[in-house]
């Protein structure tokens, strides 16, 4: 059996991806994970779609194992600026009573599959 090697990041210049738009990434994502089962996970595809679209950056890595095998694989980075501030209007009004504290709202990032 191969022995895993790890994740690099590559210049994502010189990728396939190399001339992907946000709306691009945004469908990668819906095409390669939106049809898994489960709420939590489509959840998970409609949270990953929002931030690239909100300008978080997509990270590309090249997996290698120690038999020669490679393959490209692709998280979101840090979370954007305009994304953080999306989510916080998202979740409405913070609200501190005797019976609640806590925004208005819930947001849910989902699970990944």
């Amino acid at each position: 059996m191969a022995k895993y090697l790890g994740e690099f990041e590559v210049d994502i210049k010189n990728t396939p991806y190399a001339k992907y738009s946000k709306v691009d990434w945004a469908m990668k994502y819906n095409f390669n994970y939106g049809g898994i089962d489960g709420s939590h996970h489509k959840t998970w595809v409609l949270d990953q779609m929002s931030r690239i679209l909100k300008g978080t950056p997509v990270i590309v890595t090249l997996a290698k194992w120690d038999d020669g095998k490679e393959e490209l694989r692709f998280n979101t980075g840090e979370p954007s600026k305009a994304y953080l501030k999306w989510v916080k209007k998202y979740k409405g009004k913070y609200i501190e009573s005797e019976d609640y504290t806590g925004y208005e709202y819930n947001y849910d990032e989902g699970i990944a599959p």
